[in-house]
């Protein structure tokens, strides 16, 4: 068993020359006469000097303002930081700066199309086409902008052309159904709707026209709907009268780029609208800017994940998750995104690994979730897969475990660079994660991101080191969102994030940083697991179960019971054919005692078929525990934001025949 902290890929000093980050540092040493020794030394200038750091990442990347900045920061505080105030900028003109006809923007496939190439020389004109069509319908900077659509170029080319003109993006996956899309976009009140007929998935055709014409009717604020028949090419017929086909608002004549203006918007201008995953109660309705996405941007997918030009990008995402505007905005540094439309393990259960050989994917992203899959499976990519450009893995999601790094060394590439990370919808970029030229090391993210205060603080503000704490956030980033939408007084917003620490960004994971700043992210804090005082992350529990070959994939809540009492199941889903069994169960418990201690040792073990996940992959901790401490279904969980909305029958019948435990 690999060891926490064991190191498993060291860099070639020729690697780290060649790293962006280490271009960087010269810049620095020759521009502005710093000279760092170590990477730490460096994240640490980058939080003591924030307006400093930050102005050096706005002229190395040379972001083109059409006025000026004033300052770096103007309002310091949280929430409310007024950054580069007086800038007028174009997130997506800085995209399409570097459209070159002939150069291939981004690949795509999907379970009915084989893998493709879109030219500069086509996407950067439909851009335009297509934003010009947006403004000859009346739509205005502020104006929102939603689509209904998978992950394929059609909605790169929406999103790019939305922000062109200054108007505001928002997307549902069209595997969302029609609850689930309602509580996101009826918050929001589009007046354009980009939507298709449907999507394949597994191998099966799933007509979503019925779905389109109830959120169409449901939606008074839609104006105008662009239609596109995907599912099947030649049902042109649209889902709602009066619906544009997508090629018929495309078939006007070019705009030519000299005769085309990007909007220029202030720094702080909306660029999108991304949702929480509305696991528990109705998303919230994040608002992210124009220049805060535009330059954290810059810094991750260069410095951090170390995109160059042409290096080619893919993540398992759809157009629902925070992922998807991450890989889009790659294209800020040159980088080309690589689409897939369909299920990770259709029609083999290494469809994702296959995709990347042949795409020639530099950076390969996943969740963890996908490599257990892949590991439980019994895959081994490298078996069957040359991976001649591979270089990187980026791991996000959820926690990452000592053996899901190690699996990458031993089943994919032995010279990879493995890079778990932690971010969120909230910033839509990283907190912590790569920091290029350190070795990897099994379990432990590299550290905190450049320009980000990242802390572990106990329950009085104070900082930790070395032991668990809330993870919170001590200054200000670009990318904290603006607000939420239809949130007044900025209340949902401030009791979200400052409640508890005011002035201070506490993020709702339990967290713990190391003297060299190794990271290590713990769980959900809602979802922690509190013993005779002690706080215990369910990561814990997860990696000392699931290390265990007969425990496929594992649940723990902490249920606070009157009188003082508690009650802590886990649950776990078995490899196909096992029962659990008391010879098991008394496994679990000592491999559990043995790793960590007494207090996290469950309960009682419960065998399940499925552990309920949210569509982007994360386990159901806090509904399954509402659930079981009496809460009604509607008020634990949305079923429509999950990937298996079935597994939750079990948890509703375990608490009405549960005599284990009383409220």
């Amino acid at each position: 068993m690999v060891t926490v902290g064991e190191i498993l890929w060291q860099p070639s000093e020729a690697w780290i020359q060649d790293s962006n980050l280490h271009q960087y540092r010269l810049w620095l040493k020759q521009h502005r006469g710093l000279d760092f020794a170590h990477q730490q030394d460096l994240r640490r200038w980058s939080i003591e000097h924030l307006d400093d750091f930050w102005q050096t990442i706005w002229d190395y990347f040379r972001i083109d303002a059409s006025t000026p900045p004033t300052a770096v920061l103007g309002k310091r505080s949280m929430p409310g930081a007024d950054w580069f105030p007086g800038a007028r900028l174009n997130w997506a003109q800085h995209i399409l700066r570097h459209a070159k006809p002939g150069t291939t923007a981004l690949l795509f496939k999907s379970e009915t199309q084989p893998l493709q190439s879109l030219d500069w020389g086509v996407l950067a004109p439909n851009v335009r086409k297509l934003a010009s069509r947006l403004r000859e319908l009346g739509i205005k900077p502020g104006d929102r902008v939603a689509a209904y659509l998978p992950n394929i170029p059609e909605a790169v080319t929406a999103l790019l052309a939305t922000a062109s003109i200054g108007a505001i993006w928002s997307s549902c996956s069209p595997d969302f159904g029609t609850p689930s899309v309602l509580d996101r976009l009826s918050q929001i009140s589009p007046r354009v709707l980009f939507c298709c007929d449907g999507y394949q998935y597994k191998g099966k055709p799933f007509n979503r026209k019925q779905e389109v014409e109830a959120i169409i009717k449901a939606l008074p604020s839609v104006e105008k709907v662009i239609y596109l028949p995907y599912l099947n090419p030649a049902d042109t017929a649209p889902p709602v009268a009066g619906a544009t086909l997508w090629q018929d608002l495309l078939a006007g004549p070019e705009v030519a780029a000299a005769d085309f203006q990007f909007e220029q918007v202030p720094f702080s201008h909306p660029l999108w609208i991304l949702f929480s995953s509305g696991t528990t109660g109705l998303p919230k309705a994040i608002v992210h800017g124009h220049g805060g996405i535009l330059i954290e941007q810059h810094k991750l997918s260069a410095l951090h994940y170390d995109l160059k030009p042409a290096d080619r990008i893919f993540f398992f995402t759809t157009t629902g998750w925070m992922m998807w505007n991450f890989v889009v905005s790659t294209m800020l540094v040159q980088a080309c995104p690589i689409l897939y439309d369909g299920n990770p393990t259709w029609p083999e259960m290494d469809a994702l690994w296959q995709l990347a050989d042949e795409a020639g994917a530099r950076l390969f992203g996943a969740s963890p979730t996908l490599q257990q899959m892949q590991e439980n499976a019994g895959i081994v990519p490298k078996n069957k897969f040359r991976f001649d450009k591979l270089g990187s893995v980026m791991l996000a999601g959820s926690p990452v475990s000592a053996e899901c790094t190690q699996w990458f060394y031993e089943n994919v590439k032995a010279d990879l660079y493995v890079g778990p990370g932690s971010g969120g919808t909230d910033i839509c970029s990283g907190f912590c994660g790569p920091m290029p030229g350190l070795p990897v090391k099994a379990g432990i993210i590299q550290g905190p991101h450049l320009g980000v205060d990242l802390r572990a603080f106990d329950d009085a503000g104070n900082t930790l080191i070395g032991e668990v704490g809330e993870f919170v956030v001590c200054q200000p980033m670009p990318s904290m969102p603006l607000f939420f939408w239809n949130d007044p007084g900025n209340a949902r917003y401030q009791e979200t994030y400052f409640a508890d620490y005011p002035g201070i960004w506490r993020q709702g994971d339990y967290f713990r940083i190391n003297e060299d700043d190794g990271c290590f992210v713990l769980g959900r804090s809602d979802a922690t697991l509190n013993r005779y005082g002690v706080r215990i992350g369910t990561a814990e529990i997860y990696r000392s179960v699931e290390g265990i070959e007969a425990v496929a994939d594992s649940l723990i809540v902490n249920l606070e019971l009157s009188g003082g009492r508690f009650f802590m199941p886990l649950f776990v889903r078995l490899q196909p054919g096992l029962t659990l069994d008391d010879n098991l169960k008394q496994r679990i418990n000592a491999k559990l005692r043995k790793d960590y201690s007494p207090r996290h040792v469950p309960d009682d073990i419960y065998q399940i078929d499925e552990v309920p996940y949210t569509l982007t992959g994360k386990k159901m901790e806090v509904p399954v525990r509402k659930i079981l401490l009496g809460f009604a279904l509607e008020k634990s969980a949305n079923r429509d934001a999950m990937s298996n909305p079935q597994s939750l029958d079990y948890f509703i019948r375990f608490k009405e025949a549960q005599q284990a435990y009383q409220l």
